[in-house]
């Protein structure tokens, strides 16, 4: 059934109530109506909430199956990183997204996870430790591009607020993983540690 017959339902439906409703009154059983609409009006209230509840729990675990191909598994932090160049350096990791957008957030496992972290620089990557979450490792080789932000994975900041990595998984899917840096002179250094970075081809953030 098309949408525009059930709106045409729904509106004889609520006819009919009224009408019923309004002859019930006139006939004496005003209290009974009001009894009949009070506990409709409510159980409608509480099917919208368990409505609402179900999509807010369901939403992130039905994009976590649909990004789970694209995403794939994550790099392992290696034993022997190599020599430390740059950091660490504290701040809040805000999220990733799949690149070139600073919305689409990626929902598999935990690197969604808002958490306080440092970042380091190490010979062979960057490796993002984060508080209460699992550590995420970059590889030097699966940058593309260091650059600043104003916004990612929803945490909008002022401008050039977030220092942004954009990297590519094993499965060739590019990522931008986003940090807000406690202290915010740390950027150009980022910046032109990976300025000879070659571009994904990604494009620029949407």
């Amino acid at each position: 059934m098309s949408s525009a017959p059930r709106r045409g339902v729904v509106s004889g439906v609520l006819v009919v109530l009224v009408v019923a409703s309004v002859i019930a009154t006139v006939l004496g059983y005003g209290k009974v109506v009001f009894n009949a609409w009070f506990i409709g009006v409510c159980l409608l209230i509480l099917f919208g909430l368990l409505a609402m509840f179900y999509l807010l729990i369901r939403g992130p675990k039905t994009k976590a199956a649909a990004q789970a191909e694209l995403i794939g598994e994550l790099p392992a932090v290696p034993a022997d990183p190599g020599e430390e160049l740059r950091g660490p350096d504290t701040g809040l990791y805000v999220g990733s997204t799949v690149a070139p957008s600073w919305q689409d957030r990626v929902v598999v496992g935990d690197i969604s996870d808002r958490a306080n972290a440092t970042i380091t620089e190490f010979a062979s990557g960057v490796l993002i430790a984060r508080q209460g979450a699992s550590d995420i490792w970059i590889p030097r080789e699966s940058i593309t591009e260091v650059r600043t932000a104003r916004g990612l994975a929803g945490k909008v900041m002022s401008a050039d607020g977030l220092l942004v990595i954009r990297w590519v998984l094993p499965t060739g899917t590019a990522i931008d993983s986003g940090l807000r840096a406690d202290d915010k002179t740390i950027y150009p250094g980022w910046v032109d540690a990976f300025a000879g970075q070659h571009d994904s081809g990604q494009g620029t953030q949407e």
